[in-house]
């Protein structure tokens, strides 16, 4: 089979360099976007991580595609639609880094409470003064967790760590777990007004577009911080913004913007067909999150540990090795019958 791995470094590669033996693999450093995919139209399975948009038109461009193995749980960077169409399977890795994207959440909290950027850039100028500098501690704080999947479930018990009350809301609450981690669950209006942090852990889907918008931040009680290391479109961008001007937000830690492909990218503001393709509002509501002294932005890179990728690394492999053996696992889509090394 002819493999091709998208926004691979040159370290990742030898994870597998062990297929090379039996298939032409192909690297590439680069996304995976409609040019590439037509210089290589006759490949059978596809790597890639989120970066790369996996969009109807880009899929169209392959004659005879597989398999995805898109290395993130993630996937809504990908046409499903599309590719249940095409007969192409795709497989995620279901789980890699719940203590990983947990720790990122506290790095983020901790950064805020203590005006750890302030500081460190006020200190390297060397100005030693406290004013402005008054923190709060997390101790006593309710923390709220929306979405209790493994990630939600490891940051309520780092919370319960710092001596954090921890409430939850998620659409299938799974009440042993929860008395075994020492959180509650509750209703997503309770979870809103009494929590001072608020963390998400929810996909980015059709359903969960927005969950936190205007009526939700009303809610909140004042000086609320919020977190988000889920996916930018969970949160309406321009809400937070009134939310954070208001002083309804004290803060905010985000890992993930609304139209993150989009800032990555400012040189695609040249091309005529881009306002058509993203929201020029959200666009520039990120732009003004950037500069904003009481938001935390870190470039989606809550999963980057060594330990992470490694797991994220070692799963798709499986997911490739398990395809061609013609036993998908991992797949997120209906995987068509006639998938694996006899087709």
């Amino acid at each position: 089979m002819k493999i091709a791995i998208f926004e691979i470094e040159p370290w990742e590669r030898q994870a597998f360099e062990g297929l090379e033996r039996e298939h032409d693999l192909v690297y590439e450093n680069g996304r995976l976007n409609r040019d590439k995919a037509q210089l290589l139209a006759d490949v059978d399975i596809v790597s890639t991580f989120i970066h790369s948009s996996l969009n109807r038109d880009v899929l169209q461009q392959f004659s005879n595609l597989k398999l995805i193995a898109t290395r993130s749980t993630g996937y809504d960077h990908i046409d499903l639609n599309a590719c249940a169409e095409m007969g192409t399977a795709v497989a995620n890795v279901p789980t890699y880094g719940d203590n990983t994207v947990a720790e990122h959440v506290f790095a983020l909290l901790l950064a805020i409470s203590h005006n750890m950027v302030e500081a460190v850039d006020r200190t390297r100028r060397g100005n030693f003064s406290l004013e402005g500098l008054d923190g709060f501690d997390l101790q006593g704080k309710t923390m709220g967790v929306i979405g209790t999947g493994n990630i939600g479930q490891y940051t309520a018990k780092i919370a319960s760590g710092f001596g954090m009350e921890v409430l939850a809301f998620d659409i299938a609450p799974r009440e042993t777990m929860a008395r075994e981690s020492g959180f509650t669950y509750v209703g997503m209006t309770e979870l809103l007004s009494r929590s001072d942090v608020i963390s998400l852990y929810v996909p980015g889907t059709n359903e969960t577009r927005e969950l936190i918008s205007t009526e939700e931040f009303d809610t909140m009680k004042d000086g609320v911080v919020l977190i988000n290391t889920a996916r930018g479109s969970v949160v309406d961008t321009e809400a937070m913004l009134r939310a954070l001007s208001s002083g309804k937000l004290r803060a905010a830690g985000l890992d993930v913007l609304a139209e993150e492909p989009a800032v990555r990218e400012e040189a695609e503001l040249l091309r005529s067909y881009f306002s058509k393709a993203h929201n020029m509002d959200t666009l520039l509501a990120d732009h003004i999150l950037l500069r904003m002294r009481n938001v935390i932005i870190t470039p989606h890179s809550a999963f980057n540990t060594r330990e992470a990728v490694q797991r994220i690394l070692s799963t798709t492999r499986d997911n490739i090795d398990c395809f061609i053996r013609g036993r998908p696992c991992h797949v997120v889509n209906s995987s068509p019958s006639d998938t694996g090394a006899s087709s």
